[in-house]
């Protein structure tokens, strides 16, 4: 009995020490000036309490001079905060779907947020033609998009698409040590894509197979972003809950070798 229980202390000091381990992060205060950035717009800002970014890239560790990519980055919302952390000697890559770029009033935010923003490039792509090259990036970042890897529309000429292909080519793109982060809503386990139809969720156990399947490694993850009182059946575009859904946030690495 004793043997079992050290066994078991030993165990759970493993497992402490695995979810503290990664890159030691930048000042705090690289990332609170970069969340202050007056470029950026209020619109975007009333998103911070939701999204505690500073939180999030001290987590996952983003430094200056870094090669960054924000995949799927809809508004911009990331790569913006994300360039001013990596500053002049960084990079910042901003990824988004040739679907998702469609024109009128959102595509006009999203140039302008990009001319706005040294360091920032666009880069469109076919939604399942994701191919970034490789040895590219030190750093990226999908938030609250990758479940829409899952998702197929006819209305949106949103193709169905392979997550597995999506992963395989990331993980292609990322340098040894790079470090993935992915937050998304939390969702129920079943069927992965008539959840995601239903109610634009995933399964956190379907991301850290995907990621893991390719050769990712999870490092860590992190509460901040959590909300118990989340109910997990509803559609995340549900009033009562739009904002404040329970997210989970991975930090995910490419072995070193």
């Amino acid at each position: 009995m004793k043997a079992i229980l050290a066994l078991a202390a030993a165990s759970a000091l493993t497992l402490s020490a695995c979810a503290t381990i990664g890159p030691a992060p930048a000042d705090p205060a690289l990332y609170s000036a970069s969340v202050a950035n007056p470029a950026r717009t209020e619109e975007l800002r009333k998103l911070d309490e939701s999204r505690k970014p500073a939180e999030v890239l001290a987590f996952l560790g983003l430094k200056p001079g870094m090669a960054a990519a924000d995949l799927l980055t809809g508004t911009g919302y990331w790569a913006q905060i994300m360039a001013s952390v990596v500053g002049p000697k960084g990079s910042v890559t901003a990824f988004e779907p040739q679907e998702f770029y469609a024109g009128g009033e959102e595509s006009k935010k999203l140039d302008a947020l990009i001319a706005a923003s040294p360091g920032v490039t666009l880069a469109r792509y076919p939604f399942a033609g994701f191919a970034p090259g490789a040895n590219r990036f030190d750093f990226a970042l999908i938030n609250l998009s990758y479940h829409d890897l899952y998702w197929q529309s006819e209305k949106f000429k949103i193709p169905r698409t392979d997550p597995a292909a999506f992963v395989r080519n990331l993980y292609a793109a990322m340098k040894p040590g790079a470090v993935v982060g992915v937050i998304d809503h939390v969702g129920m386990p079943g069927d992965t894509r008539a959840i995601v139809d239903k109610v634009h969720r995933i399964d956190p156990a379907t991301v850290r197979a995907d990621f893991e399947r390719a050769g990712f490694r999870l490092e860590a993850e992190s509460p901040i972003l959590a909300n118990p009182a989340d109910d997990h059946s509803k559609l995340v575009f549900d009033p009562s809950i739009r904002g404040k859904t329970d997210r989970f946030l991975y930090r995910f690495r490419k072995p070193r070798g």
